[in-house]
């Protein structure tokens, strides 16, 4: 078998192992219904789609690292207690292959978790929404579905580099106790304590000036940084951004691409 032939063998056996599994289903669940009771408390979707943003920004930053760490914290730790890493070692399956593969299936499995409430929301916001709305925002003023999907797919980066992050957490534990414990401390740190140390670092000498670019350098704070500039602040013509784009997408792809080769590695000494 070839290198794609394995990959698509371990992608398969992960989707097909979360098609069986209900849980998943019931984080798409409740997911969808947090998404939607925001929505509504706000009065976004009858607002318009950047109303509709706003009222789920906050929600979803902490919703997507969580569902990540939910999905990713025992992919790794589960087959390394149960000896199926050192099985594998027989066969001529290469780590990339393997947690690739795993890795594919777990996104897959995590993209439909998030992306498929915020299409059914964003399908919402276009059914109810009034006409009158459509003067809201972006594009200097005009509110635009296009925003929304922006979003998304912003969304979908932040979700993807926090799996990696969760991938790692996993490989390094080497057991669902460990695992448990790296997963909260690290969903904590993810979500809350990596925006903590930036501001605690204005202490230090980091100025308001280069507050931005610090904040772009955290996984939740590149993304909100890019839910800003790339959706929200282009309601605001002349708006300042509210960090450097380019640092915020690499921060991101930066994070994505580390950790997922030190899951890799981690995997690989395991």
């Amino acid at each position: 078998m070839t290198e794609g032939n394995w990959f698509w063998t371990v992608f398969v056996r992960e989707v097909r192992s979360a098609v069986r599994t209900r849980t998943y289903l019931a984080l798409g669940l409740v997911t969808g219904i947090v998404l939607f009771g925001l929505a509504y408390a706000g009065g976004g979707p009858a607002g318009g789609y950047v109303p509709t943003v706003v009222d789920t920004l906050v929600a979803v930053e902490v919703l997507v690292p969580t569902l990540a760490f939910a999905v990713g914290y025992r992919a790794i730790a589960d087959p390394a207690t149960r000896g199926e890493l050192d099985i594998l070692d027989t066969y001529p399956l290469s780590t990339w292959s393997y947690v690739g593969g795993v890795y594919a299936g777990r996104a897959l499995l995590l993209l439909t978790i998030v992306v498929v409430p915020l299409l059914a929301l964003g399908i919402n916001v276009a059914t109810t929404a009034g006409p009158e709305t459509t003067v809201f925002a972006s594009h200097r003023g005009v509110d635009s579905p296009f925003l929304f999907i922006r979003f998304i797919a912003l969304t979908v980066l932040y979700a993807l580099s926090s799996l990696t992050i969760a991938f790692l957490l996993s490989a390094l534990a080497g057991s669902r106790g460990r695992a448990l414990v790296l997963a909260l401390a690290g969903l904590l740190v993810l979500t809350v304590g990596s925006d903590l140390a930036v501001f605690a670092a204005l202490d230090t000498g980091v100025t308001t000036g280069t507050l931005g670019g610090a904040l772009a350098m955290t996984p939740a704070g590149a993304y909100r940084g890019l839910v800003f500039d790339q959706v929200l602040y282009v309601a605001v013509p002349g708006r300042s951004a509210f960090v450097p784009t380019w640092v915020a997408t690499l921060s991101l792809l930066f994070w994505w691409g580390l950790t997922f080769v030190g899951a890799m590695l981690a995997t690989d000494a395991a």
